[in-house]
């Protein structure tokens, strides 16, 4: 039943007693298991607000965790006749492990994790503003804030896929300022939040907002913009999610390639020619090449010889001669 004024009454004992609702001191929770699990979802929280981009691997595992419970949880609640003879403990073992198998599988598969990322970023920007917006106005009929939560949802699913760095900042940001605003919440605003969603859903009147209500609420706007800035500005500067996915598969292949190459024999080398072999008659004395080089320059003696020597290799490196294939020379005419 919804609430509509901010006053209840209560009976203790005889008479009736006015109670103010919006009173802080009267929705302030100090119980100490309840306190300890906000505390460690609000350290979560700030880390995903502020290092969530840098943490990729434990943000795809968390999304996926965090949708299997949801989708499990929620199967719960709408078949009670079907899991009413499991116990709770195994209830609860089934949700961990359907949960556990999922994160895995979308930290494994990174493409699958940012469409869940996508998914749950639109709902939360979508939720959020529909809770507002209960307040002034009514979401009936039902298929209004399911329209409106569906549409938002593949919106940003699809945005993920395109720009994974730009809208995985994003993500983070506005997951852990949702975190940390459902935790001052719950200690100071008696879990108010999550039973307006519940009111939107069940097409009742939600309940005002009290002062502090709005302030709570105001937390994940100012926390989101602030952990995008961060992010963006310092803690994911320098840092891509697709560029470590190629070292480590390049570094991969390096070690499979080298794991290849010792098993597999040592193919053995090429042969290599046999060396020229040289002869007697091939060593050429180095007078006669001086003369040679003379002949062929034109600075012989006798200048009224005409000679022509056909296609001579000389190697003048040679310690003591030079080896040429020795080709018959042009005969020599004399007028």
């Amino acid at each position: 039943m919804a609430v509509s004024s901010l006053y209840v009454t209560e009976e203790p004992g005889a008479g009736l007693v006015e109670v103010d609702i919006c009173a802080l001191k009267n929705n302030v929770r100090c119980e100490f298991i309840p306190s300890a699990v906000c505390s460690v979802c609000l350290s979560f929280g700030l880390i995903y607000c502020f290092l969530g981009y840098r943490c990729f691997k434990m943000v795809m595992f968390f999304s996926g965790f965090m949708f299997a419970s949801s989708a499990v949880l929620l199967f719960y609640h709408n078949e009670p006749e079907f899991t009413s003879q499991l116990r709770e403990d195994t209830k609860a073992g089934i949700c961990l492990g359907v949960a556990v198998l999922c994160g895995l599988f979308t930290m494994v598969v990174s493409t699958l994790g940012l469409v869940l990322s996508g998914l749950q970023l639109g709902g939360l920007l979508s939720l959020s503003m529909l809770v507002v917006v209960a307040q002034f106005q009514s979401l009936s009929p039902m298929w209004v804030p399911l329209c409106a939560i569906l549409a938002a949802s593949i919106s940003t699913a699809v945005f993920t896929l395109q720009w994974q760095r730009l809208f995985s900042i994003f993500y983070t940001a506005v997951f852990g300022a949702t975190t940390v605003m459902l935790c001052a919440d719950y200690v100071v605003g008696a879990f108010v939040l999550p039973y307006q969603v519940y009111d939107i859903f069940c097409q009742l009147a939600p309940r005002p907002f009290c002062w502090f209500n709005w302030a709570i609420a105001g937390i994940c706007p100012v926390l989101s913009i602030i952990g995008v800035l961060v992010q963006w500005r310092f803690t994911a500067r320098g840092v891509s999610h697709t560029e470590a996915a190629h070292k480590k598969q390049k570094k991969h292949g390096t070690k499979q390639k080298c794991r290849e190459g010792r098993r597999r024999p040592q193919a053995y080398r090429q042969r290599r020619h046999p060396p020229l072999k040289r002869y007697a008659g091939d060593v050429l004395a180095p007078s006669y090449l001086h003369k040679l080089q003379e002949r062929q320059l034109g600075t012989g003696s006798s200048t009224s010889s005409v000679s022509t020597i056909t296609h001579t290799l000389i190697d003048f490196n040679f310690e003591t001669g030079s080896m040429v294939p020795l080709t018959a020379a042009s005969p020599i005419f004399t007028v």
